[in-house]
């Protein structure tokens, strides 16, 4: 699937400017001329100036490309049906983790995935349960990233 690069201009434009609106709600350093939102600021409007070059690009090409050219796999259902489950068990993750914790949404979401791409039940359980345990174990203990415990709270 490939967008044309107008609209993918467009898009790249309507986020860095959401980035720079929420920058405006960030605290000041006192005494300074610039704090904390300096930065995505600065990255925010080098992404719309990357984004206006695309789009003028795109626009004063000799054959105007279409909106959207689907590939071929977007023809096949399953396939689309692949990508649709892959976008929501993220999404499954995002909404559900804090709730749960991360360990069970995370096992949730490799086994539902593993058993869809037709990996063996007995495999698709070793493997979501060694990975949950060791992206927990790298993360958690490793990296001192905060993992939402969620359910296991009393036992974490």
């Amino acid at each position: 699937m490939r967008f044309n690069d107008t609209v993918v201009g467009l898009a790249f434009i309507a986020l860095a400017a959401t980035m720079i609106a929420m920058t405006f709600s960030f605290p000041s350093f006192p005494g300074q001329a610039y704090g904390p939102s300096l930065f995505p600021r600065i990255l925010g409007g080098g992404i719309i100036f990357c984004a206006l070059v695309l789009i003028l690009r795109e626009r004063r090409a000799a054959v105007a490309a279409p909106w959207l050219v689907l590939a071929d796999w977007a023809r096949e259902p399953r396939k689309v049906l692949s990508f649709v489950l892959t976008l929501a068990a993220m999404l499954f993750y995002v909404l559900a983790s804090d709730r749960l914790g991360f360990i069970p949404s995370a096992f949730l979401v490799q086994i539902v995935l593993l058993l869809w791409f037709g990996v063996r039940p007995l495999t698709a359980l070793v493997v979501a349960v060694g990975m949950t345990l060791l992206v927990h174990w790298f993360f958690g203990s490793m990296m001192l990233v905060p993992l939402p415990r969620g359910i296991l709270d009393s036992v974490l």
